[in-house]
């Protein structure tokens, strides 16, 4: 389960505002939701597309099978994945947005604008994005992003220090990944040990969360 130090500053009220946001009510088909997770202190953000059915029940982000590859994928395990003082998950929808012939539907349009700028702007120590799927890579890349997901994907060193683009985890995309084993063989090994430094305790982080642990 997610941690649940407290947090300070604005971003605590940011995040009781999101979680409280009703303005997609009337169109989605289980209710509003908000599932995300994020602190001042995060260095890592993974922004996703928006939570299944499985998460909207659960309240917990990525809790389900795309979640389980995704961990795998970063080389950690849940407890790092939901330590909210060291990781951000942030979806560029926060609710289920229903199912259609394909699969889930795409994030909510009216979410990211209302609400990523404000958010992002509390996330001031993130030293690297995740960019899952085409939804994020769309709104954080805008122009540098290629003709498809797989050509961005492929061009992930253009995107350092910054961003690493990924595909979803889903596993509707197993095809994907046995076309492109390139993904696994390159790209997975140099995340990992992105992401393995960017998440070992510093001085100042181990301060920081032995402080908040006090409080």
């Amino acid at each position: 389960m997610p941690h649940t130090r407290p947090l300070r500053g604005p971003l605590p009220s940011l995040l009781t505002e999101i979680r409280a946001c009703r303005v997609c009510a009337d169109t989605l088909p289980l209710g509003p939701r908000p599932v995300l997770q994020a602190s001042a202190t995060a260095r890592l953000l993974i922004v996703g597309q928006a939570p299944g059915s499985k998460v909207h029940a659960s309240g917990v982000p990525w809790d389900d099978a795309s979640g389980k590859r995704l961990r795998a994928w970063l080389g950690i395990d849940s407890a790092t994945f939901y330590d909210a003082a060291h990781v951000a998950l942030v979806p560029m929808g926060f609710c289920y947005p229903g199912r259609g012939s394909g699969g889930d539907n795409p994030p909510r349009p009216e979410c990211a604008p209302l609400w990523h700028a404000r958010l992002l702007e509390q996330l001031a120590d993130v030293r690297l994005t995740l960019l899952v799927g085409q939804y994020a890579q769309r709104w954080f890349l805008r122009s540098r992003r290629k003709g498809s997901l797989t050509e961005t994907v492929a061009a992930w060193r253009e995107y350092a220090p910054a961003y690493v683009p990924l595909p979803h985890p889903s596993p509707r995309n197993q095809a994907w990944f046995q076309r492109h084993p390139w993904f696994e063989h390159d790209v997975l090994p140099a995340l990992q040990e992105r992401v393995g430094a960017l998440l070992t305790p510093t001085p100042r982080l181990a301060r920081e969360a032995q402080s908040t642990q006090k409080d």
